[in-house]
């Protein structure tokens, strides 16, 4: 069974969260399988093992989870980008439409050094808003998006489209 297939199995469907008319792909169920974890960090690492990455950023909260196991995997730093407000020290700021509602979203202004290669890592690629809004405080730390990975891409919410300007480098490992 490919990775891809093992995701399916796992990922449950929310209706109507976080409000009605939302189809909330839920990844918890998949923190409860070690295996499918471990298969999903090696399948990044063999998707991405070309391209040279200086740090890795992950979306709060989801894109915590895996962003820090494949920063650690490949022994390079992990910066979280933040909900506004959760930051303690000077940030830079980018705000954003979600597909039900607005966001800003902020980093450390010192974290991303410039001219580093970093890679955006969220559990899933909808609207392509909250990755655009990573893009542009990376480009804002005067540092170069080098790719994006995502668990799951909804195809249908053209998401892509919005940051391929940013990368061609987009891995999803399950697309629906």
């Amino acid at each position: 069974m490919s990775v891809a297939e093992h995701i399916q199995k796992s990922i449950r469907t929310v209706s109507d969260f976080p409000i009605e008319g939302i189809n909330f792909k839920d990844i918890t169920s998949i923190l409860l399988d070690p295996k499918l974890t471990n298969l999903i960090i090696e399948e990044f690492v063999k998707r991405i093992k070309l391209l040279k990455i200086d740090a890795i950023v992950g979306v709060e909260s989801r894109g915590f989870l895996f962003g820090f196991m494949l920063a650690n995997k490949l022994n390079i730093p992990f910066i979280p980008i933040r909900k506004s407000g959760k930051l303690p020290l000077k940030t830079i700021k980018y705000s954003y439409d979600l597909e039900y509602g607005s966001a800003e979203v902020e980093v450390h202004a010192d974290d991303i050094k410039p001219n580093w290669n970093v890679l955006i890592h969220d559990d899933l690629l909808a609207t392509g808003g909250t990755a655009l809004a990573a893009a542009e405080l990376v480009k804002s730390s005067n540092a170069n998006v080098v790719g994006f990975a995502f668990i799951i891409s909804l195809d249908s919410l053209s998401g892509y489209q919005k940051i391929l300007n940013y990368s061609k480098n987009i891995i999803s490992l399950y697309n629906c």
